[in-house]
């Protein structure tokens, strides 16, 4: 199907003039990779988790999709832990206190994590786990925990005590179908979390199908084309605990879509979120918010569904940020072998996108692979943002029908090089990224917070891999901004930030989840390169009617929490405990 053939020349016909304005950098100009390197300290850090997709050898569809990570900061006290999905054994198979499940891992603030799931009762040990999102559903002041199964999804309700409490079904959220990634966001700035899910194929385990080799009785794993797609899930929070199914009702519709990644961002800055989804082998959707309560599919007009000559790819993961500089939201989606991850570039608002991969430079590195988890983040803290993938095929035996493709593939990691060139740097920086690995969830953090974002990678049916970020705080100078809603919900999920320093401007907006069934730290993260204050941070909070507040100037090289109508109400700096909730 071709969606986004038409009207997508309007975007094209601008690329030119788009590239003039960015002030790309000359050619026979690029910038060296700082002194940056990404060092494994999973053995050292107490995060022992191993995913089990709990395969037999059937090759049940489910077996190739997750699982992803969130941080989130669930106690309070100022330092980012780690919640990781697990998802075998299979549906229908017995299950015992020694089967695998979902961690919890409690950020000590010394570099080592303790396993805290049993206390806080969050295993999921029922579920076959994908994904998870993180946000404060009930405005209460501690982070709630969404988990994304494969029928019955899971809400764990914060209790303030350490623990959690599974409300999924008198909430309305259990959703009962093929759950990928999720996002919480207040659609319509009632200063309630509301949530988004995307829901994958119509695949159940008693409909079997054969793929594969059938004289050789040789099983593979199904393509998605094999089964049809699923409408997703817009939760709408009716603020008293409970919540309403409404995305057909809000315009949200896609009933043959097949969602794998979803992002929260306002396009085209006017105050509301709107909403992007990653279909597999399907055309991607773009939602814009039109403020009351409704949505518009603006995917055919867009220009960001599909590749450069019109047809659906096998979206995977998503997110969003400024890879430019120009101040204008664009949109990453990692997508199958044989194609290409594609950077779609926001048209200043216009809810039309031109293709920019191949002259980002990140084209024909990822023909070969198949990329997963992503996010747009400044890793060497020099104020603009870099990419980084995690990769691996979804069929275990393609070297079977491959000479060039492998299951296991090495991870990139793209330095922007100014004006939105990027260059795969991740060789230089770490064993790590040298590495073969399946790769699916990615999340990055700053968890030991010394000012620079480290990498959770979990790949599918292998251990996670934590590395940590050693020299981006040496890089340059940064600031890190946690903000409390008063009015807004308490997250502040949908604020649109401004931070100038040394006479840049740069623009991030608070997200729950994105990248591919993960969800990054929250707080905002900005590196400012020589910049040693920020002369001020411009503060649109997600709300009606709209509010923006200014603070500053403030010294760099700090957390900062920010309040609504109240400014900054505390900060820290870099090895101590962030101002905690």
């Amino acid at each position: 199907m071709r969606r986004a053939v038409g009207l997508r020349a309007v975007g094209l016909a601008l690329v030119a003039g788009a590239a003039l304005f960015r002030g790309l950098p000359a050619r026979g100009d690029p910038r060296r990779a700082p002194a940056v390197a990404y060092t494994d300290v999973t053995a050292t850090s107490g995060i022992d988790f191993v995913h089990s997709h709990g395969g037999t050898g059937r090759k049940y569809y489910i077996e190739t999709v997750p699982p992803g990570a969130c941080w989130l900061d669930y106690d309070g006290d100022g330092w980012q832990d780690l919640y990781i999905v697990q998802s075998g054994p299979l549906p229908g198979t017995p299950r015992d206190a020694g089967s695998p499940h979902a961690r919890l891992f409690r950020n000590r603030g010394d570099g080592t994590f303790a396993d805290v799931t049993e206390r806080a009762g969050v295993a999921n040990a029922a579920g076959y786990g994908n994904g998870c999102t993180v946000g404060d559903y009930d405005n209460d002041g501690d982070e709630d925990l969404y988990v994304t199964n494969f029928g019955a999804s899971v809400l764990y309700r914060n209790n303030g005590d350490g623990t959690f409490t599974d409300v999924a079904g008198t909430a309305g959220v259990r959703n009962g179908l093929y759950a990928t990634s999720a996002a919480w966001a207040d659609y319509d700035n009632d200063g309630r979390l509301d949530l988004f899910v995307a829901n994958y194929v119509d695949f159940t385990m008693d409909d079997e199908k054969f793929c594969g080799n059938v004289k050789q009785n040789r099983r593979s794993y199904c393509h998605p084309d094999t089964y049809g797609g699923l409408p997703d899930a817009l939760f709408h929070n009716e603020g008293n605990g409970r919540f309403k199914e409404v995305a057909r009702a809000s315009g949200i519709y896609d009933p043959n879509g097949k969602g794998l990644g979803v992002v929260w961002l306002d396009l085209d800055a006017d105050g509301d979120v709107d909403l992007y989804v990653a279909n597999d082998a399907t055309p991607n959707d773009l939602y814009r918010n039109e403020g009351n309560g409704r949505f518009t599919d603006i995917t055919l007009l867009s220009g960001a569904c599909c590749s450069e000559d019109g047809k659906p790819q096998s979206g995977m993961g998503t997110d969003a940020g400024d890879a430019d500089g120009d101040g204008w939201p664009d949109l990453f989606v990692t997508n199958l072998t044989n194609e290409v991850n594609e950077l779609y570039h926001n048209l200043r608002g216009t809810g039309t996108f031109s293709i920019d991969t191949y002259p980002a430079g990140l084209g024909e590195i990822s023909l070969l692979t198949s990329g997963w988890g992503t996010d747009l983040f400044d890793y060497d803290n020099d104020g603009d943002l870099d990419i980084v993938v995690s990769n691996g095929h979804p069929m275990d035996d393609i070297q079977l029908s491959s000479d060039n493709v492998t299951y296991a593939q090495r991870p990139f990691l793209f330095q922007n090089q100014g004006g939105g060139k990027f260059r795969d740097v991740g060789q230089e920086t770490g064993a790590y990224f040298r590495a073969m690995e399946v790769g699916r969830g990615l999340a990055t953090a700053d968890y030991d917070n010394d000012g620079d974002l480290d990498i959770a990678f979990t790949p599918n049916n292998r251990r996670a891999t934590l590395l940590r970020n050693d020299g981006g705080n040496s890089a340059g100078h940064w600031i890190t901004l946690r903000l409390e809603g008063v009015k807004c919900n308490r997250d502040a999920i949908g604020a649109r930030v401004v931070v100038t320093a040394g006479g840049r401007r740069q623009v991030e907006e608070v997200r729950s989840a994105s990248s591919y069934l993960s969800q990054n730290d929250m707080r905002l993260h900005f590196g400012l390169g020589a910049a040693a204050k920020v002369d001020a941070i411009e503060i649109r909070w997600p709300e009606k009617p709209k509010r923006t507040e200014t603070v500053g100037p403030i010294a760099a090289d700090q957390f900062v929490t920010i309040r609504e109508g109240g400014g900054v109400v505390a900060r820290s700096a870099a090895g101590n405990p962030a101002p905690g909730r």
